[in-house]
């Protein structure tokens, strides 16, 4: 095989917990504590989420709007989005899947970061683990001076995810062919990312992944 590729979900995967919401509210008690008393409000967003009053990026933007801003002046942004790196990485990391992407690297792979979490913050966290590649949800401000409350193109996530995989893939003249694929997730929901993958592994996976994986065979590992 002329390549070899080692990608990892993130929240829940490389971390215990998510991130998104930390990241929320990090930023919110950084820049502007008010922000902190429209947490209820982002409670009800995710009620009408689950009761599919909402899509999964609609919900994104609208609590990023509340919690940090419409728009947000970037160089401002940048420290706390780094400070915040910095505290997943001390506070929310599994010491396993931390010493499996030391392995995968160790073993010839590239290692790739393929997250429905927002590319503002993942980039760094990618950065800090040693990972060559990140593909994320964008803003559609990813390069400009102001980041808005709005993502570009679709959220990272589900059939999503395996699009952009594909279309980094092909970006970077990788042939599937000729590619040897791990693939690392908790959440049913990588199912497709999962089945494109030549190592398909479930890691530390919630139950209807679990039962997946049981009728595909695919690894089962459960990180500390």
């Amino acid at each position: 095989m002329t390549h070899r590729l080692a990608i990892y979900d993130m929240d829940r995967t490389v971390t215990f917990s998510g991130t998104y919401t930390g990241f929320l509210i990090h930023v919110a008690r950084a820049m502007a504590p008010w922000r902190l008393i429209l947490l209820p409000c982002v409670v009800l967003l995710m009620l009408a989420y689950v009761l599919k009053l909402l899509s999964r990026q609609r919900l994104k933007e609208l609590n990023q709007a509340l919690m940090i801003g419409v728009h947000v002046e970037r160089a401002r942004l940048m420290p706390h989005v780094e400070s915040y790196a910095d505290k997943v990485l001390a506070t929310n990391l599994r010491a396993d899947a931390v010493a499996q992407i030391a392995r995968d690297r160790a073993d010839g792979y590239r290692l790739v970061l393929a997250t429905a979490s927002y590319r503002l913050y993942v980039e760094p966290i990618a950065r800090r683990l040693g990972f060559d590649a990140v593909i994320a949800t964008d803003h559609l401000s990813q390069d400009l001076r102001y980041v808005r409350a709005k993502i570009a193109g679709e959220n990272c996530y589900d059939t999503g995810k395996l699009r952009m995989i594909k279309a980094w893939m092909a970006a970077q003249a990788i042939d599937r062919t000729q590619t040897h694929i791990r693939a690392y997730s908790d959440h049913v929901s990588d199912a497709p990312m999962l089945e494109f993958a030549d190592v398909p592994i479930a890691s530390n996976p919630h139950k209807p992944l679990a039962k997946l994986a049981a009728v595909r065979g695919w690894t089962r590992v459960d990180w500390n």
